[in-house]
């Protein structure tokens, strides 16, 4: 087979859910945050998953992907949509029974015109200035909203990640400013913000990148592993180049692997000459560009020849080669291609 593996370890994403809501309060819901199908590891299965282990609430982005976690749920489950009721959504969300967190004036008008008496919640914006209503246009309506009998106000932190921040406690008062007496629940916390303790969890949390063995829940269990088959092996001469551009030129003898696998997968071009792969425990650097199918590798140290060489792993994980592009876990999960020949494996209780 010449495309990469992609391992993912349902069982450990199970396993990440209930670590996530055990540190919560008995009182509080733990839901599952699935949009960009579930981080790149596919909605279905992982929903599934995470549906098996106990979660009763999901949240995804946008109406389409409420449709592929409801078919691979069914009816019980609550599925909600961060971007809300947008023109064109109205007979997805009446069809599919999925729940809009409206966010502006005009998504209320929208949503209870179109939809009166169908659930809904509210996100209310407490300085992240990207989606919500804001103090202004949320106190003249808020008596007429909660009259309409919201499932669920949120809100999202802006800063969650570096939990001594001093947005993170002016966005909790704020939300309480906002939301004080109100008998709806409330939502503000995602991974980073249940970890930054109980003030923060309130009646319902909202747990993401936790879930998929991603930062700032470094307790999490690993979840995915993507190994890429070598194509060929070469020996390469002092002063010969590899890659495009000639941007590695060879000091020794060196071995060379090509292994199968490239930016056209999501493996970004800023790990090129910069990254490694590993075969087994052992390091093994990127040389030369990363290209669109191919990436080549220095095996010269191998005492053997390998098949196959581990990108991701328990050796270097999702935040890892992050580091490395210079970007975040995230962006590594959710571009993972289409191309990997995708495995869903079993490997924690």
């Amino acid at each position: 087979m010449s495309t990469g593996r992609l391992t993912i370890d349902l069982d450990a994403v199970a396993a990440n859910w209930r670590a996530l809501d055990a540190k919560s309060d008995q009182g509080v819901q733990t839901s599952a945050v699935v949009k960009a199908d579930a981080y790149g590891l596919g909605v279905g299965k992982v929903g599934r998953a995470l549906a098996a282990a106990g979660a009763r609430r999901f949240f995804v982005a946008v109406p389409e992907e409420g449709a592929a976690l409801r078919e691979a749920l069914g009816p019980g489950p609550e599925i909600s949509v961060f971007a809300g009721h947008m023109p064109g959504d109205t007979d997805m969300i009446h069809d599919l029974g999925l729940v809009p967190m409206l966010n502006s004036v005009d998504q209320l008008t929208r949503h209870f015109e179109a939809l009166p008496g169908h659930p809904f919640g509210i996100q209310l914006d407490t300085g992240m200035n990207r989606l919500g209503m804001e103090a202004a246009e949320w106190g003249p309506l808020r008596e007429l909203i909660v009259a309409q009998n919201p499932r669920l106000i949120m809100s999202h932190l802006a800063c969650a990640d570096e939990p001594t921040h001093l947005m993170n406690r002016q966005q909790l008062e704020t939300f309480h400013e906002m939301t004080e007496g109100l008998d709806v629940p409330r939502s503000l916390a995602a991974t980073g913000g249940i970890l930054m303790g109980s003030d923060y969890h309130f009646d319902l949390t909202r747990p993401g990148i936790g879930l998929y063995g991603g930062l700032p829940f470094d307790a999490a269990a690993p979840v995915v592993s993507l190994d890429l088959p070598v194509v060929q092996i070469r020996d390469v001469a002092p002063g010969e180049s590899v890659g495009y551009s000639n941007t590695w030129v060879a000091e020794y003898q060196t071995r060379v692997a090509t292994v199968c696998g490239g930016y056209a997968d999501g493996i970004s071009r800023k790990i090129s000459n910069k990254a490694v792969m590993f075969h087994e425990d052992t390091p093994c650097p990127i040389l030369g560009r990363v290209s669109m199918d191919l990436i080549t590798v220095d095996v010269t140290h191998l005492r053997e020849i390998p098949k196959s060489l581990t990108l991701l792993g328990t050796q270097q994980n999702a935040d890892d080669l992050a580091d490395v592009a210079g970007t975040i876990g995230y962006e590594v999960l959710t571009q993972l291609g289409a191309r990997y020949a995708r495995y869903y494996a079993r490997g924690r209780g």
